[in-house]
């Protein structure tokens, strides 16, 4: 007998060799048929492999991110099934799932996929999932599986079994189709009741320009027909959401090919956008207790080496920059931190000067690969809303809890209020991959889970995923469409501290190591306007409104009592435009309702005569005549529904 020990404590006795989906079935018959993958002492498996010992299971369905993730996987071997079967000259690569489906990359040689060929794809799918193929592991040595390949010719598998060991190789095979993989499937074909194949896209073996260029099928599939429809439903929501689309509609941003791949040009709206966005920041900094600093957007190759970011980033940074002295050599700033570890290294701190917050809105470059660029998600040059918190260990804890606090303030005005935490930790069984000493690294730790658990927030655990350099906590935020996205990250770090050498002067008149808090609750300003943009739809709440107010004059002959008006409201601080052309009132109205202002007044001889403004609401609609300073009462009191002061 093996004893069973389930995710809630309990435990049950099984005979030595009986199956995940008998346990599964011991447990309910509903569980049973709806069980997906599993992980037994903390390995994937699939439900009919038999446990020979004690151990911890967890069964995982459609609810789970790992039963999704084994559907996905499963669907993209039946995807290439399915190209091989129509295309049978076709080079399989890999086929891995993603956040939201699946892909493969595939080498058709002198043949292409195009966008309208995924429909007769989609029907060999259907055809091959309905016959409920069982996926079914096996293990092969090395050189059976390069025989296998190498008889097929396909050398990108090849390429991938030169790099694995002896003994780790593992076949799936359902019906007649074979797949080089580690494992993690569904049961069978038939849970995949519904497919879509998406888009078809370039992408270069590896991810390497210098390798060839294969086609990447992306696709999705569920269990239930209703799903995939509410699905497909949400993405042409989303595609009216794209930031793309919208900047260009709001006049936000824009791109040039002369300029540069993913250098992003701000026109006046979108750079007084991201104006309001860093006043917002920096009022909350400065009572949180941040000192703004200035750094350049180079620095030297010295620094970066210093750092380890050379060493990190060498590969996805611009050429160096060579100057005419010898031995000169700059890079584009990859990273702000190495610059204001030199800022705090200026001069001597003593403990009872610390904690010193620097904080810096500084643009740093990464040479992205041009086919991973996307929009502002995804650029060569980005500007992060960076802070970088030296203090004593003694302090770690209640400045890692300020910071939690800022985030916070931040999701709140800006309306993402669906988020949860992710406290990464190192893996004690392999303490090779980090540096500093267990002691730094169990107080690091204690401080971050401490501060999460005080700050009731939702949060998880992941053991393997801190940085090299410290644990963190990440924050998973839910825009409107459901689609998570991280925003803010808070890293505690005692490797740049060793690296520069940073002091400061203790109590005992001895020098000590100060410990590094990295934060940025933007991430970069790019990304989280992008973000914002697609969350909101670009309905931009009232404070952060590019234009707040739009002033419809009925006929030239109200526009003297308009400009009043729009004086008025400038003074109090409110920003408004005057939309005095020769237009009839309805196209006025219907081109601010689609260029997402939040407020109209419309002026026409009754407003001008009585000294009031008739008010109209995006997507509410008439809101009646009033005062002008009723109104301005009216504006300020929606703006401080949204926003309060920051205060620590």
């Amino acid at each position: 007998m093996i004893e069973i020990k389930f995710p809630d404590s309990s435990k049950r006795s099984y005979a030595k060799g009986t199956t995940v989906l008998d346990i599964a079935k011991d447990i309910s018959e509903g569980l049973a048929r709806n069980v997906l993958s599993a992980k037994f002492n903390n390995q994937t498996v699939e439900t009919a492999t038999p446990l020979q010992e004690d151990g911890d299971l967890q069964l995982y369905t459609w609810n789970d991110t790992p039963g999704k993730t084994a559907f996905w996987h499963s669907s993209a071997h039946v995807l290439a099934q399915s190209i091989l079967a129509l295309y049978p000259e076709a080079k399989l690569t890999i086929g891995p799932a993603i956040e939201n489906g699946f892909y493969y990359d595939v080498d058709f040689g002198t043949k292409s996929l195009s966008e309208k060929d995924l429909v007769n794809l989609e029907k060999k799918f259907i055809e091959f999932s309905r016959q409920k193929f069982e996926f079914k592991m096996r293990a092969a040595s090395k050189q059976e599986a390069l025989d296998f390949y190498k008889k097929e010719g396909n050398p990108y598998k090849v390429e991938l079994i030169e790099n694995l060991e002896d003994g780790t190789i593992t076949f799936c095979d359902h019906a007649d189709f074979t797949d080089l993989c580690r494992g993690g499937h569904i049961p069978n074909t038939g849970f995949i009741k519904a497919i879509k194949l998406l888009s078809v896209a370039g992408a270069y073996w590896r991810g390497d320009e210098k390798n060839n260029q294969l086609t990447r099928v992306y696709g999705i599939s569920f269990p239930k027909q209703k799903e995939l429809t509410e699905y497909l439903e949400l993405l042409e929501e989303a595609k009216k959401r794209d930031h793309r689309k919208l900047g260009k509609e709001l006049e936000l941003f824009t791109f040039s090919k002369k300029v540069g791949l993913g250098l992003p040009l701000w026109l006046p709206k979108g750079a007084a956008l991201r104006e309001r966005l860093e006043n917002f920041l920096k009022v909350a900094q400065k009572k949180a207790g941040y000192e703004q600093v200035i750094t350049p957007h180079i620095g030297s190759k010295e620094l970066y080496m210093t750092s380890g970011h050379y060493e990190k980033y060498g590969e996805d940074s611009f050429q160096p920059i060579e100057t005419p002295s010898e031995g000169e050599t700059f890079l584009l700033k990859p990273m702000n931190c190495p610059h204001h570890c030199e800022i705090y290294n200026s001069r001597p701190w003593s403990y009872k000067e610390l904690p010193k917050r620097f904080a810096e809105f500084g643009t740093v470059y990464r040479y992205e690969q041009s086919g991973e660029l996307h929009g502002l998600t995804r650029v060569r040059g980005f500007t992060q809303d960076d802070a970088h918190i030296f203090c004593t260990p003694d302090q770690l804890d209640q400045e890692f809890k300020n910071v939690i606090d800022l985030v916070l303030y931040v999701f709140g005005s800006l309306g993402f209020d669906n988020f949860e935490a992710q406290v990464s930790i190192r893996d004690p069984k392999k303490p090779e991959k980090y540096i500093g000493n267990t002691k730094n690294w169990e107080l690091a730790e204690a401080a971050i889970i401490s501060a999460a658990k005080e700050k009731k927030l939702n949060f998880i655990i992941e053991e393997g995923e801190a940085a090299f350099y410290g644990p963190k906590l990440d924050f998973m935020v839910k825009d409107a469409l459901g689609r998570k996205w991280q925003l803010g990250t808070i890293q505690v770090d005692y490797n740049l501290p060793e690296r520069f050498e940073l002091n400061y002067k203790g109590s005992d008149n001895e020098l000590h190591r100060p410990v590094m808090i990295h934060r940025a609750p933007f991430g970069s300003l790019e990304r989280f306007v992008a973000i914002l943009l697609e969350h909101t739809g670009g309905n931009f709440p009232l404070w952060l409104s590019p234009n707040q107010v739009s002033i419809l004059c009925v006929s030239e002959k109200h526009e003297k009592y308009a400009k009043k008006v729009l004086s008025f409201l400038e003074n109090h601080e409110i920003r408004a435009f005057l939309d005095n052309r020769n237009e009839t009132i309805g196209k006025k109205i219907r081109e601010a309702e689609m260029s997402k202002v939040p407020f109209m007044l419309i002026i026409g001889e009754k407003e001008a005569e009585s000294d009031n403004v008739s008010v109209r609401k995006h997507h509410v609609g008439d809101m009646g005549g009033m005062e002008i300073k009723n109104f301005v009462e009216l504006i300020n009191k929606e703006i401080s529904k949204s926003i309060s002061n920051f205060e620590h």
